[in-house]
């Protein structure tokens, strides 16, 4: 069976996104031994909170090269969340350096008259990468569930696979760029639009 590693780093319930990944037909395994990240088909690297935080912690349990040599090896990789914006070279949130794997800054929503930050509920995608293989069978702009003050800017907008539009701000939502794919909401709270997306990526994994 396609087993697919649920990166632990102490930031955010795994648990669910275990769920949506077994119920598409993937053994899970929750870890932070780099081994085993290795040994997986494919790794998931949710996250919730901050991203200082998130990278100390990733330092801390001596992940930052071990993720970094296994995406550069070519494994399927999905962000989640958080998991999305530590890929980028740093955040307007804190001073620590990200992995550096998508070229980019992590911004903060502007302030708007009646907008509420953090964006939290459903919106819906604007598929920018139409063809990515993470989007097969979606409808055409499917909602999905947020909750985030930050969101990315890719320095290359070509690695953008998904828009949202909160307020009159249009920011990225997902990028897609070869073996790595990371989005900014939940899939695993987004019914079974995101259940399709997690069924997509375990096919991406499988080959």
């Amino acid at each position: 069976m396609l087993k697919i590693a649920v990166v632990d780093y102490d930031m955010g319930n795994l648990h669910s996104v275990c769920k949506g990944l077994e119920y598409a037909g993937a053994e899970t395994l929750i870890t932070h031994l780099p081994s085993e990240l290795a040994n997986a088909d494919a790794i998931v690297l949710p996250g919730v909170g901050a991203f200082d935080p998130a990278m100390k912690k990733l330092r801390d349990r001596d992940l930052e090269q071990p993720l970094k040599d296994i995406i550069a090896s070519g494994k399927p990789f999905l962000g989640i969340c958080l998991g999305l914006q530590i890929l980028f070279d740093r955040s307007d949130e804190g001073e620590e350096s990200g992995l550096g794997i998508i070229p980019g800054i992590v911004r903060k929503f502007q302030s708007e008259p009646n907008l509420t930050i953090p964006q939290m509920g459903w919106n819906q995608l604007y598929l920018s990468q139409s063809n990515c293989p993470l989007w097969s069978q979606l409808d055409t702009n499917p909602w999905v569930y947020f909750d985030h003050s930050y969101y990315v800017e890719p320095s290359r907008s070509l690695v953008g696979a998904a828009n949202v539009t909160h307020g009159t701000q249009t920011v990225t939502a997902a990028i897609a760029q070869d073996n790595v794919m990371a989005v900014q909401f939940h899939p695993e709270k987004s019914s079974t639009t995101g259940l399709q997306i997690l069924s997509n990526f375990v096919k991406i994994a499988g080959g």
